[in-house]
């Protein structure tokens, strides 16, 4: 309460009131906690008890993560456990550095506890995250990689592995991101032939870290079979569901005039959605999946978890309810 009130009201103001600057200082100031490991621990003790699992082979101190997006250089990670996150998943990191889509490119649709977002893989690229993530030593979580392709890369296989290439001694797991609405071109990978391709030339340069595929809600569900059916053959270790969608249903006519905004949609209006895309990817697979879209109670993490979801991610429902929210679902996994 005193986050939604108070802090979140404070956040929202910040920067004139636009979302972007409000981010960057938030993610600042998670880096700087980060530094303080006293506090650090102690913030991780109240909000992070809940119960291990282990899933594609990593280790999970609590079943809630970081949702890419967050942090996509990476510079918080030893911030984001203090707050009860069980992984952090940074990125999407591109092999070339780019600045993404010009600004204004995040809006808040407050009624709706929705974000429109066009960031474009806005990143330092990869060499940069290597090298920070190197300095920086071992995690106090597990680090997922999410990894996208550079908007001026001329061969999209050769980009992601690039990037891969040279991050997979610091990644405890690569989600490869080929579902963003925001990179022309991009969702055109979740097409058969095109990530088989891409898949095939991944495995081996990941080194034995585990491969997920992020797809996007916007999938009709036997497009979704052709996906599982590629990563079933490539030895893929997990399905990330969903990515924001472009959808513009659900939302409240308080926000109506927020709907024309190109861009993914994230948040609550996605709840649905993305549960149905969980449910139906654990029905029809054994491959583990990290249910994400529309998470902002705990009982919506756990009609996941009771649809199939092995993990969970936060992106938008942290921004609306904030920390309490991470605790109050490590405290329900926990019984």
């Amino acid at each position: 309460m005193v986050y939604q009130h108070v802090l979140r009201r404070a956040l929202f103001r910040s920067g004139g009131g636009d979302p972007e600057v409000a981010h960057e200082r938030t993610v600042a100031a998670m880096s700087r906690l980060g530094r303080v490991r006293p506090l650090t621990a102690a913030l991780r003790r109240f909000y992070g008890a809940s119960t291990p699992r282990t899933v594609f082979g990593v280790r999970f101190p609590g079943p809630v993560g970081l949702a890419a997006g967050v942090d996509k250089n990476g510079v918080a990670v030893r911030g984001w456990p203090a707050f009860g996150f069980g992984f952090v998943e940074v990125g999407t990191v591109t092999w070339h550095a780019q600045p993404g889509n010009p600004r204004p490119r995040l809006y808040r649709l407050p009624a709706s506890e929705a974000v429109i977002n066009r960031m474009g893989f806005n990143n330092l690229g990869a060499a940069a995250l290597a090298e920070r993530l190197r300095r920086m030593g071992p995690a106090p979580v597990p680090v997922g990689i999410s990894v996208g392709r550079s908007k001026v890369a001329t061969d999209a296989v050769a980009d992601y592995v690039s990037s891969v290439r040279a991050l997979w001694p610091y990644a405890d797991y690569f989600a490869v991101n080929v579902s963003s609405p925001n990179t022309p071109g991009l969702r055109g990978l979740q097409d058969r032939s095109a990530l088989d391709s891409l898949l095939a030339a991944l495995s081996p340069e990941a080194h034995g870290r585990p491969l997920l595929v992020k797809i996007a809600p916007d999938l009709s569900f036997e497009a979704i079979e052709d996906v599982l059916d590629v990563c079933h053959a490539r030895g893929v270790a997990g399905v990330i569901a969903t990515n924001t969608t472009l959808a513009r249903d659900g939302l409240s006519p308080a926000d109506a005039g927020m709907a024309a905004q190109d861009g993914g949609l994230s948040g609550r209006p996605l709840a649905g959605r993305s549960l149905a895309v969980v449910s139906f990817v654990a029905g029809r697979s054994e491959l583990p999946v990290v249910g994400v879209g529309g998470i902002h109670t705990a009982e919506d993490a756990q009609r996941m978890f009771d649809a199939g979801a092995a993990l969970v991610q936060l992106y938008t429902g942290f921004i609306y309810r904030g920390p309490a929210l991470v605790r109050r679902i490590n405290r329900l996994a926990a019984r």
